[in-house]
C-alpha cells in the first residue's frame, strides 16, 4: 500500500512537471515563435497554447505586433549647399502574414529601417534648396514612406508612417536667415511709412488748393456783390433824378466804400494800415478807381 501511494506521487509530481513545461501563453498583438531542435515549428497566436516538454520544443522569440516607432536625426545638404539636420519618425509594425521572415531575416530591423531612411533622404533632399525643403518636407516624407516600405516589405515589416519633425538649419545659415527677414521687414515697414506720409501730404495739398479755390469764389463773389451794390445804387440815384452826373453818382458811391473799408479796419483791433494824410490823397484814390472803372 505505501509503495502504490509513492507511486501515485511520483506520477502526479511528472504530470505536475510535463504540463508545465508544455502549457504556454501568448499575450494580445504578439505572437511566440516555435522551434522544435532548433528548427521553425510553427507560430503561436495569443491564447494558451501546448509544446512538447523538456526542451524538446521552446519559445525562439515573441514577436510584438502592436506599432512601433523611431526616432532618427539624419543630417544632409541642400541644393545650395547648406547643411540641415532632420529629425525623422518612422512609425512601422511586423506584417502579420509574415513573421518568420521578420524575425528570422533581420537581427535588428530598428537599424535596418534607420539605413533605409538615412540613404533615401540624402538622395532626395540635396535636389531641393533650403527653402524648396521646408515646403515640400511631407511631399519628401512620403517619398522616403514609399522606397523604405518597398525595400522593408520583403523582410515582414510594413512602413505606417514615415514623418519629417523637424528641419534644423545650421545655426549661422538660420541666424542669417533671421537677419534677411528681419531687413525685409523693416524695408517694408519704411515703405508702408513713407506711403503713409505722401497720403498725408497729398491729402493737404488737395485741402490747400481746395481752400484757396473756395476763397477765391467767396473773393469773386464778395466783389460781384460790391459792384452789383453800386450799380443799383447808381440805378436809383438816376431814378431819383437829384441832377448829379453819373461821374459824380460814381464818386459819391465810392467815397462811402472807402470809408465803410476804414471802419472795418478800425473794428478789426491792432492793424496797421497805411493811407494818405490829407483830402488829396482821398482825392487821388478815388480819382484812380474811377480810372481804372472806365477803362475796363
Amino acid at each position: 500500500m505505501g509503495v502504490f501511494l509513492v507511486f501515485l506521487v511520483l506520477c502526479f509530481i511528472i504530470f505536475i512537471v510535463f504540463l508545465a513545461s508544455s502549457l504556454y501563453v501568448v499575450r494580445q498583438q504578439s505572437v511566440a515563435i516555435i522551434e522544435r531542435f532548433g528548427r521553425y515549428q510553427n507560430t503561436s497566436a495569443s491564447g494558451i497554447h501546448m509544446r512538447l516538454p523538456f526542451g524538446m520544443d521552446r519559445i525562439a522569440a515573441r514577436v510584438q505586433l502592436r506599432l512601433l516607432q523611431s526616432e532618427i536625426v539624419v543630417e544632409t545638404k541642400t541644393k545650395d549647399n547648406v547643411f540641415v539636420t532632420l529629425n525623422v519618425a518612422t512609425q512601422y509594425r511586423v506584417n502579420e502574414q509574415n513573421v518568420i521572415d521578420a524575425y528570422y531575416k533581420l537581427m535588428r530591423p530598428e537599424a535596418q529601417i534607420k539605413s533605409y531612411i538615412e540613404d533615401a533622404l540624402r538622395s532626395s533632399v540635396p535636389k531641393l534648396t533650403l527653402d524648396e525643403l521646408f515646403e515640400k518636407k511631407d511631399e519628401i516624407a512620403l517619398e522616403v514612406q514609399h522606397q523604405v516600405a518597398e525595400e522593408m516589405s520583403t523582410y515582414g515589416y510594413i512602413i505606417v508612417k514615415t514623418l519629417i519633425t523637424k528641419v534644423e538649419p545650421d545655426a549661422e545659415v538660420k541666424q542669417s536667415m533671421n537677419e534677411i527677414n528681419a531687413a525685409q521687414r523693416k524695408r517694408v515697414a519704411a515703405q508702408e511709412l513713407a506711403e503713409a506720409d505722401k497720403i498725408k501730404i497729398v491729402t493737404a495739398a488737395s485741402a490747400e488748393a481746395e481752400k484757396d479755390r473756395l476763397h477765391g469764389v467767396g473773393i469773386a463773389q464778395q466783389r460781384k456783390a460790391i459792384v452789383d451794390g453800386l450799380a443799383e445804387s447808381i440805378a436809383e440815384l438816376k431814378q431819383a433824378n437829384v441832377g448829379m452826373t453819373e461821374e459824380q453818382i460814381m464818386s459819391i458811391l465810392l467815397t462811402n466804400q472807402y470809408l465803410d473799408t476804414l471802419n472795418q479796419f478800425a473794428a478789426g483791433g491792432n492793424q496797421t494800415l497805411f493811407l494818405p494824410n490829407n483830402p488829396e490823397g482821398v482825392e487821388d484814390i478815388r480819382a484812380q478807381i474811377l480810372s481804372a472803372l472806365k477803362a475796363k
